[in-house]
């Protein structure tokens, strides 16, 4: 056991290292039942009956095969049934809790089962037509499953941990349906079913009316249905009463059917009623009233295991040595693994963080190059047009000008041109009139001068006889 756990714990190691191998889809309304999934169907024919609008096909899968089917209802937020097959019982119940995105936001891109805390913010509308782990913290409610996880093992037993598989169960009936249907499966059911491969189990609840804070069904009943289509094949109903958890009631498919939805039809083919072994039904009841009452199946296979337990324990003693170093290597290897892609992933990390720094400064350099060439290139028009506009501008001032000119030219008195016009001849025949004028006037200041100068001698003159005459004595009249 002790091995077991460890190799789950490097099994879940393995998960961790190469996550997303979980997938479930929502089944389309135009594929024919639930897809790839109605291989856990005799017949591939599912039950017939529920069709309400809130009914959803999930086909469950985990890496990338088909593990079981659900039916889910959007309306009680429960899985009203899973379908799937025994394949061996467990080795490990660790747990590692999914749910579906499509039940929520039919549109995202998400088509597969992933943790809740993944996709928190990115689903639109999460919890609004199934479960959340946060409906269960607090609510005194365990996550039952359906399909029990005890019942499958490696890829079967992870799948079975999606909420989609789960329904509201009290810690005790949780433990209690857990163990009554393990010990039917495997002590009452599988031994009385000639092919192991043939033996198709479905595990619903009916929904009540009480409501995990307000939200989530909780089952009224447990049901299961078997059947073993086999040549020898029978079917079987047990149902568990929520009220008593030691409950487990046998009765006919048919009758489990009256207890469902109006019209329901949970198996077809050699499953029918009328195709019972009545020999191995017996047999069987009589396992399930042993199981009922506490005791112990005996079977022929329980008989070989007791008969073999004391080879099993000197081979178990053996190999102990053997075991532990497939363990010890396996921890090795597991760890080597760890480191080396922990090592790519720096390595990626630092050459990826080296050529991004490097594509960031050639973009930066490329945007500064276009950025002044585009600069330049806007600038050619921009100088073009400027010298093109002040060349028209020069244009336009010459033309101003001219016209300007010709407006005063043309404003000019015509007299003033023809005396302008004239001048030269005028100033030309003026030059002898001048010089006449020139001798005239030089001739007359001439004797001006002389004149001048006569009458000022003439006033000396009269001057000095004027004095004689005053101060000379005058002679005597004889004289």
């Amino acid at each position: 056991r002790d091995w077991t756990m460890k190799t789950s714990v490097v099994f879940l190691l393995c998960l961790s290292v190469f996550p997303g191998f979980s997938q479930g889809r929502v089944v389309g309304e135009d594929e024919t039942g639930f897809a790839e999934c109605n291989v856990f169907f005799p017949g591939q024919v599912p039950p017939e009956g529920f069709t309400e609008p809130f009914h959803v096909k999930i086909c469950q899968q985990y890496n990338k095969e088909p593990r079981f089917a659900t039916l889910y209802s959007t309306k009680d937020k429960i899985p009203l049934y899973s379908a799937f097959k025994y394949t061996k019982p467990a080795q490990n119940e660790e747990e590692n809790w999914l749910v579906e995105p499509q039940i929520d936001d039919p549109e995202n891109d998400l088509h597969e089962m992933v943790h809740e805390a993944n996709i928190i913010g990115t689903v639109s509308n999460l919890g609004a037509n199934q479960a959340l782990t946060s409906d269960y913290v607090g609510s005194g409610y365990e996550r039952g499953l359906l399909n029990p996880s005890l019942l499958n093992e490696e890829d079967f037993q992870v799948a079975t941990y999606t909420l989609t598989n789960a329904v509201p169960l009290s810690p005790s009936l949780s433990k209690s349906w857990h163990r009554d249907i393990g010990r039917v499966v495997e002590q009452a059911l599988v031994p009385h079913c000639s092919k192991k491969d043939h033996l198709y189990l479905l595990a619903g609840a009916i929904p009540s009316s009480v409501r995990v804070k307000g939200k989530v069904a909780v089952p009224e009943s447990l049901w299961l249905a078997a059947c073993c289509d086999a040549l020898e094949g029978w079917s079987l109903g047990l149902v568990k009463n929520m009220n008593d958890e030691n409950s487990l009631a046998d009765l006919t498919v048919g009758e489990l059917e009256k207890q469902l939805l109006a019209g329901v039809h949970l198996f077809k083919g050699t499953c029918g009623e009328g195709n019972q072994s009545r020999q191995k039904t017996e047999a069987i009841l009589h396992a399930v009233s042993q199981i009922r009452s506490g005791g112990q199946v005996s079977t022929s296979d329980n008989q070989e295991a007791k008969d073999n337990s004391l080879v099993r324990k000197v081979a178990g003693i053996i190999a102990t040595p053997f075991i532990k170093l497939l363990e010890l290597l396996i921890y090795v290897f597991v760890e080597l693994v760890k480191f080396v892609f922990r090592f790519l992933w720096l390595v990626i990390k630092w050459v990826g963080g080296t050529v991004l720094d490097g594509v960031y400064s050639l973009w930066n350099g490329v945007v500064s190059y276009l950025k002044a060439i585009s600069m330049v290139l806007i600038s050619i028009p921009y100088d073009v047009g400027r010298v093109i506009i002040n060349i028209f501008l020069g244009f336009l001032q010459i033309v101003q000008d001219v016209v300007s000119i010709t407006y005063r030219i043309l404003c000019i008195p015509a007299g003033f041109l023809l005396h302008l016009a004239a001048f030269p001849y005028h100033s030309i025949c003026a030059i002898p009139a001048v010089l006449k004028d020139l001798a005239t006037g030089i001739g007359g200041t001439f004797l001006l001068v002389i004149d001048a100068t006569a009458t000022l001698l003439h006033g000396f003159y009269y001057l000095a006889g004027h004095i004689v005459k005053r101060f000379v004595p005058k002679g005597s009249s004889g004289d």
